[in-house]
């Protein structure tokens, strides 16, 4: 039995601050085969280059697994306490560092979605499929866990529009498969912005660092320290989101960022509009200076967009994201 996953909604506004530069010379200027920067709250683009060319995107499929497994366990008032045990897994999904999982460690579906979101830990996001798989589908066929979960992810990326995306596994790893799992950074933000308004996952994105303890087979325990892979966490107020690379993505990277809300007086009422970017870095050399450029700029862009009366122009420059 399928589990239905939230409705994305966004239905708020933002503002933002200073100009910087011009979409052409930002896209001469860097590696990055693809980018977005959008507005939270609306979906608005502010900046894009290559938006809608289908990549790969490493590990922030990552973003989709960890998605699917909260809206399962809000959906099914399941708890993120319980254990889950981990599969036998192929040698390539295996952690060179990190964990050192071995099949048959038990660990909680929230220090699996730690170890997943955090360190990018393959096995992780591994485990968390075959567990939440196996409870959307029933039975005790393995692969058949693993599909159903990756169904789920897909679902949830025709739920929010993301028509250029296709889930392989719950990892991102794109040496795996005959097909190629592939996105662009316009779904890519899509997504960011969905997980993002909940909770949950923003407290998970948002930690620097989490120590979780596994469960051997013998009985014995091991705790780890998870370091976030994410650098400019707590920079500039970036609160999430997700690295990814592989030899075909390339550095990828999701960062969100949130500032005060702006707050304005219109007669005896006032109102508060919160004010957050999500940016996609895809197939890029430095996707960490890139971002941060590309951030700084989108916030600039903002600020004009908001002055300008929040206009609705048309792609391939702009366009919003909800609703199309």
């Amino acid at each position: 039995m399928k589990v239905p996953l939230r409705k994305f909604i966004l239905t708020l506004t933002a503002l933002g601050t200073s100009f910087v530069a011009s979409p052409a010379a930002l896209a001469e200027g860097l590696s990055a085969e693809a980018y977005i920067v959008i507005d939270h709250h609306t979906g608005h683009v502010l900046r894009e280059f290559n938006a809608n060319k289908k990549l790969q995107v490493a590990s922030l499929t990552k973003i989709a697994t960890a998605a699917v497994v909260l809206d399962w366990a809000n959906a099914s008032s399941e708890s993120l306490d319980q254990f889950a045990t981990v599969p036998s897994l192929r040698p390539e999904i295996m952690n060179t560092q990190g964990v050192r999982w071995s099949a048959g460690d038990r660990a909680s579906l929230k220090d699996l979605l730690y170890a997943s979101v955090l360190q990018s830990d393959n096995v992780a996001a591994q485990t968390l499929a075959s567990h939440v798989g196996r409870a959307i589908s029933g039975g005790n066929d393995p692969d058949l866990h693993i599909i159903s979960f990756v169904a789920q992810m897909n679902a949830l990326a025709r739920k929010l529009n993301m028509p250029n995306t296709r889930f392989l596994n719950p990892h991102g790893l794109d040496t795996l498969e005959r097909k190629l799992p592939y996105s662009t950074a316009e779904d890519m933000a899509k997504l960011s912005a969905y997980t993002m308004s909940t909770p949950a996952f923003l407290f998970l994105v948002s930690q620097r660092e989490r120590r979780i303890s596994v469960q051997r087979e013998d009985g014995s325990k091991s705790e780890f320290k998870l370091v976030n892979t994410n650098q400019l966490l707590g920079k500039n107020a970036i609160d999430g989101l997700k690295t990814g690379t592989t030899k075909r993505a390339g550095e990828c990277l999701a960062i969100s960022a949130a500032r005060s809300p702006e707050v304005r007086k219109e007669g005896e009422s006032f109102f508060v509009t919160p004010r957050r970017l999500e940016v996609v870095v895809l197939g890029s050399n430095n996707r960490f200076a890139e971002a941060q450029e590309l951030l700084n700029a989108g916030w600039g862009e903002h600020e004009a967009w908001i002055a300008s009366g929040r206009p609705e122009t048309p792609r391939p420059q702009k366009r919003s994201l909800v609703g199309n």
